[in-house]
């Protein structure tokens, strides 16, 4: 038995918000939530005394490089990053070697994470091999586990396809996750079109337009077919605007955003180079600020990180030849805070709602409030401790908040009766 003490419960789904313990059985299932608890005859107990204890969160976008691209990533080493994180549940991504088109490949993944101190979950890719011409077994992929399907990192450019896709997974009850960026409308990726650090790596970069140009479409397609469609790494103010009258619509749409997309700016690319080269690239000052509005709103429902380890090698490469994509799982919950909480723009209750409770329910998790009859699967947090993060447990090191001073850091995850601590 394990009994954490003392303890801020500060949960979305019950809307508590006070100083209570929780005591979790042998069996890691939570039996009391109570202003006091006496420790049981022989139980471990964890003071959790200046910290909160809320539902652990929960990361629809990984990728962990496993299979295929091990010296990246791979499941132990993600999950070790996620647990460090605040992490209790992360969905990894499709575009694996091979691609994970098979339920062979998802069964893979979750039995190699079965010991692992959080759950992973593993997506299902839309096309066979992300080629974008034949769907997969959208019911075999289902049936392995897979929460989600998705294509992420290629847009399905055929609109025929997208809306056969989405017709079947309306009649299958499936979420699909889309990478929305028209190809022809990104000249280079990696970084925002025109922009000054566009300019300075001699690139043309990506339009915004690439990214709202898709969403458009594939919000008409939804309200087509029915079909329920989460817009990945949402990056300007008009794809926010475009998600928010699809929503007003009937549309049966969701959306996520990165703790980069609301921290950082084009600008930032200038002084971070590589490791601030993104798909979608950072935007302006003013895509900032409406992605945080939108967040706020409801418009855009959850908070994912695109974890998306690369190895320094790679990142050392001249901006035009090295790979896109961030670190994102030790350092998400700190960043957030920092730019979200901490300058009023959200409570910590609502970040809280937009890192565990919105991404589960989103893919149909349940059974994660800080409740009796639920198995743990919980985080402490400390709101105010300062941090810079120096070193990681993920193998990858491209992140562009090494060595940046952030406030908050998630303290342990508690799965079951198992605590794992950040450090």
């Amino acid at each position: 038995m394990l009994l954490i003490q003392n303890g801020r419960v500060l949960d979305p789904y019950t809307n508590i918000d006070e100083k209570m313990d929780v005591l979790i059985g042998d069996d890691g299932v939570i039996a009391q939530v109570a202003a006091h608890i006496n420790a049981p005859a022989g139980c471990e107990v964890y003071d959790a005394a200046g910290l909160t204890v809320s539902p652990g969160f929960v990361d629809g976008h990984v990728h962990f490089r496993d299979p295929g691209q091990t010296q990246k990533e791979d499941v132990l080493t993600g999950a070790a990053a996620a647990a460090a994180g605040g992490y209790a549940t992360v969905i990894c991504m499709a575009n694996t070697l091979p691609t994970c088109d098979t339920p062979e490949i998802i069964r893979y993944v979750t039995d190699k994470a079965k010991d692992c101190p959080v759950e992973v979950l593993q997506a299902g890719a839309v096309t066979k091999g992300l080629k974008g011409s034949e769907l997969t077994d959208f019911a075999a992929l289902k049936a392995a586990g897979a929460p989600c399907l998705t294509d992420d990192g290629i847009n399905l450019t055929s609109a025929g396809l997208c809306r056969a896709a989405m017709e079947q997974a309306a009649a299958q009850d499936i979420l699909l996750s889309f990478h929305e960026e028209e190809p022809s409308l990104v000249p280079s990726p990696g970084v925002n079109y025109g922009s000054a650090a566009a300019k300075q790596f001699g690139v043309p970069g990506a339009m915004a337009s690439a990214e709202t140009e898709m969403i458009a479409r594939d919000i008409a397609l939804a309200l087509d077919t029915g079909a329920r469609v989460l817009f990945q790494h949402v990056s300007s103010a008009q794809s926010a605007a475009l998600i928010r009258a699809g929503k007003a619509l009937g549309a049966e749409i969701y959306a996520e955003v990165t703790p980069h997309h609301i921290s950082l700016t084009e600008d930032d690319v200038l002084a971070r180079g590589t490791y601030a080269r993104m798909n979608p690239p950072l935007r302006k000052e003013a895509d900032r600020q409406a992605l945080i509005e939108a967040l706020a709103d409801g418009t855009i429902d959850m908070i994912a990180t695109d974890h998306a380890p690369h190895t320094a090698e790679e990142k050392a490469r001249e901006f035009a030849k090295a790979p896109s994509g961030i670190t994102g799982l030790e350092t998400a919950f700190s960043v957030c805070n920092t730019y979200l909480v901490k300058t009023g723009k959200l409570s910590p209750m609502q970040l809280i709602e937009k890192m565990s409770k919105a991404p589960a329910e989103v893919y149909g998790l349940t059974g994660r409030a800080v409740a009796a009859g639920n198995f743990a699967r919980l985080v402490l947090l400390d709101w105010d401790h300062e941090i810079i993060y120096k070193k990681y447990k993920s193998k990858a090191i491209n992140t562009p908040y090494t060595n940046m001073p952030l406030t908050g850091a998630p303290h342990a995850v508690i799965t079951g009766t198992r605590v794992t601590a950040r450090s």
